[in-house]
């Protein structure tokens, strides 16, 4: 489906270090609109070297096939655990490192800020969060939870773009 006005398409990204949810929209300036999502998993018996070449390989597939023009990640919360944060932050680099390499550019937002842009409440739980992207993306159904973190982090990013940034050619 084509937009007679010039649009931004956006990729979020939710890291995890069993998950990593992806969502792409377009953002025309008045609207958004759902052009492909999903998870990533990562194979759990798979050693972390491993699942890092795993994730920047599918992501860079994907970039490939959408051609966003910039990228969104959610920022680091402090994890509970050590090694889980750890664990994410190793994901994290190898996310940032494959947008980097592919040139995209990237913008991060707090998941406070997240929460707050898609279901107006900064505590908002993950259900709420799922709930409000599944009608601002007019989706069938509710996304999976990583997969949903993925494209609120797009649609904040899209809800925070001025339309100056708009001024790409129409794809």
């Amino acid at each position: 489906m084509s937009w007679a006005e010039p649009r931004l398409r956006i990729l979020g990204v939710d890291p995890g270090s069993r998950k990593t949810g992806f969502g792409f929209i377009d953002w025309s300036g008045r609207q958004s609109r759902w052009v492909n999502s999903g998870c990533l998993k990562l194979p759990e018996k798979m050693e972390l070297p491993d699942r890092l070449v795993f994730i920047a390989e599918k992501l860079e597939a994907l970039v490939q096939a959408e051609q966003p023009d910039c990228a969104v990640i959610e920022q680091m919360f402090v994890a509970k655990h050590a090694r889980a944060g750890v664990v994410l932050g190793h994901v994290r680099g190898a996310i940032l490192l494959t947008l980097a390499r592919l040139k995209l550019p990237l913008h991060e937002y707090p998941p406070l800020q997240v929460k707050q842009t898609v279901v107006g409440v900064g505590s908002a739980d993950k259900q709420q969060v799922g709930h409000m992207v599944r009608v601002l993306l007019n989706l069938k159904q509710v996304p999976q939870e990583d997969e949903a973190d993925a494209l609120a982090v797009a649609i904040t990013h899209a809800h925070n773009t001025s339309s100056l940034a708009l001024q790409v050619v129409p794809k």
